[in-house]
């Protein structure tokens, strides 16, 4: 099993747009309700190349097998050195380091563009995710309750932040 992190290239995005409608339809990673177009994942990839944002996928043999991505945190212009990001891998390899793989080359990137810190923003029931990113040195700092509805419940988000500097 070799894994390659590139950059993202257009004939990528049916893929990514298979794990994203995945999460949407299948978890709370994403509290998106509608699955996504090929146009609403086109867009999303020109809006980060036009702002210099990086989309890293995990390529194994060949398949893309997960991605991950950043972008602004908020945009008033004092939040212009915070960032929010996003891992998503597939199920089958879940586990397998591929995950670890993305967020450190996600960490990399931000702090060679500049960055100060990175947000995560985790639903509060996926401890996984929460204690992946403790891995990873990031700290929880607070917990919107009931910030989110899906699967007919309310859903918890806890934001994580790690310092880059």
């Amino acid at each position: 099993m070799e894994v390659k992190l590139r950059p993202a290239t257009e004939n990528d995005l049916q893929k990514i747009l298979d794990i994203v409608n995945h999460s949407i339809l299948h978890t709370t990673a994403n509290y998106s309700y509608d699955i996504q177009t090929l146009e609403i994942q086109t867009k999303w990839f020109e809006d980060k190349k036009a702002k210099n944002l990086p989309i890293v996928v995990a390529d194994l043999d060949g398949e893309v097998v997960g991605f991950g991505s950043y972008g602004q945190f908020r945009e008033k212009i004092g939040y212009q050195y915070t960032i929010e990001h996003s891992v998503y891998v597939v199920d089958n390899v879940i586990g397998k380091g591929i995950g670890s793989k993305l967020l450190t080359e996600l960490i990399h990137l931000a702090k060679e563009q500049g960055y100060h810190m990175m947000i995560g923003a985790i639903d509060a029931e996926n401890t996984a995710s929460i204690a992946f990113h403790e891995r990873f040195g990031f700290v929880a700092t607070g917990t919107i309750r009931e910030a989110g509805y899906k699967f007919d419940r309310w859903l918890d988000l806890v934001f994580m932040q790690l310092i880059l500097v």
